[in-house]
């Protein structure tokens, strides 16, 4: 492929897999997988009120894997110019002829059948002008200011193409556009946030979004403290999204098959017996599929290594359905691959927030879980606090703020416990539902803000 300029742009597929076929050429390697990522982003930055910066960027990156029997070496490069893509394959084989062998080695990928659709792409988001994203952050800020809140956050959207292949025939290419919006609202000891993201722009509604953070960041005002213990809560749908993904990382086979995780099965002297597949372990309510064409997502058909983004039931009926075998593991299992589990769609339901707080008699709303880590993976226990907007609940609605707490929840009994779904929303690459759960542990008041 002849290129005209080395300046980072977005590729188009016969511009991608035209430079990987060439790519392909140059190896002098037994085998080589090559990988594109390019991509168009621009963002809007504003706090107090007033934007304070805006920044946009290309990147490109092409990376080249040479396989030399069981050794490999990858190497990157951020040029489009042919001597430094020639350089590169060079160096990816020079690196691979010196390293050890790989006990985990698997044979690279036979061409794929992808899912039969393309993934979103909006023209009006990847042409959005700089003044045109001005002026919706400005709108924003106005909205501030009229309300007396310190308002701060971020608008960005960014048009990015994906190309993989390799010397064994796979091809694949995709592209696609996804817009963000990040919003906090201050104002004396209250706030409150919120994110949201979307494959276009138009699919924001930014001002519906904002008017609602500022009226719960007035709301959050001059929180009472109570105990902390066990509460019956809702998650705010921004709340779950922090949580949820916790459980879909751990659901990894090989950690389950070798005693490592939540779903390892053991005997009475501690030894792997297997995995809990198939087991009834969380509410009937907690549907949880990899769906990558979701209506909200319409993301990429194939995973960075070529292997297909299909459809995949992760959690049906509250039973686990499958754990996410790699390559190497599946042929050690005798199972099929399943690539990596995301994105996460979570199946919600037409309630509103407002109906998951009327079913409730006393309880916390969660606006926000931050913070989010591991205490023990083996028994899938978070830590975490509240913040942005706790509120507790009598008689069905909000009563009055509280402080916020710190917690410590085993997610497998948050799950177990969950009475109701709200309807989805996207945040990032997980689409989730709010939720209603009977018995949340919160240990200590904290003063996050």
């Amino acid at each position: 492929m002849t290129v005209a300029t080395a300046t980072p742009q977005l590729l188009t597929e016969n511009q991608a897999l035209s430079l990987i076929e060439s790519v392909i050429k140059q190896s002098a390697a037994d085998s080589v997988f090559v990988s594109i990522n390019t991509s168009e982003s621009a963002l809007s930055r504003f706090s107090e009120n007033q934007i304070s910066q805006n920044i946009s960027r290309n990147r490109f990156q092409i990376t080249v894997t040479s396989y030399f029997g069981k050794r490999s070496g990858s190497a990157s490069t951020t040029e489009l110019d042919p001597d430094a893509i020639a350089e590169t394959v060079g160096r990816s084989q020079t690196l691979a002829r010196f390293a050890p062998e790989d006990p985990e080695w698997v044979p690279l990928l036979e061409p794929q059948t992808y899912p039969n659709r393309t993934p979103a792409f909006d023209p009006a988001t990847a042409s959005l002008s700089p003044l045109a994203r001005g002026e919706l952050v400005s709108l924003v800020c106005s909205l501030s200011r009229n309300a007396g809140v310190n308002g701060s956050g971020t608008l960005s959207t960014s048009t990015s193409a994906m190309a993989v292949g390799n010397s064994n025939g796979l091809r694949a290419y995709n592209c696609g556009t996804e817009a963000d919006f990040s919003y906090t609202a201050k104002i004396d000891s209250g706030s409150s946030w919120t994110e949201r993201t979307a494959w276009g722009q138009s699919q924001l509604p930014l001002e519906e979004m904002t008017q609602k953070v500022i009226e719960q960041a007035k709301m959050s005002r001059n929180p009472k403290e109570i105990e902390p213990e066990t509460y019956p809560v809702v998650l705010d749908a921004a709340a779950a999204q922090s949580l949820l993904p916790y459980l879909i990382w751990s659901l990894d086979a090989r950690a389950a098959d070798e005693g490592r995780s939540f779903m390892s099965r053991t005997d009475d002297h501690g030894q792997s017996i297997g995995n809990r597949v198939g087991e009834s372990m969380f509410s009937p309510l907690v549907q949880v599929q990899r769906n990558a064409a979701h209506p909200l997502l319409q993301l990429e058909t194939f995973f960075g290594d070529g292997m297909a983004n299909h459809n995949l039931e992760l959690i049906k009926d509250g039973i686990p359905q499958t754990l996410s075998y790699s390559r190497y593991w599946a042929q050690q299992q005798g199972k099929e691959a399943t690539g990596r589990m995301y994105p996460i769609v979570m199946r919600g339901s037409e309630q509103s927030l407002t109906d998951l707080i009327e079913g409730m008699e006393r309880g916390i709303l969660i606006s926000r879980a931050w913070y989010v880590n591991f205490v023990n993976p083996r028994t899938l226990e978070v830590t975490g606090m509240t913040r942005d907007g706790t509120f507790w609940i009598e008689d069905g609605k909000i009563a009055y703020p509280i402080k916020n707490f710190r917690f410590n929840q085993n997610l497998e009994e948050m799950l177990k416990n969950v009475e109701a779904v709200s309807e989805v929303q996207r945040f990032g690459n997980t689409v989730v539902p709010g939720m209603r759960v009977s018995a949340f542990n919160f240990t200590s008041v904290s003063e996050s803000v």
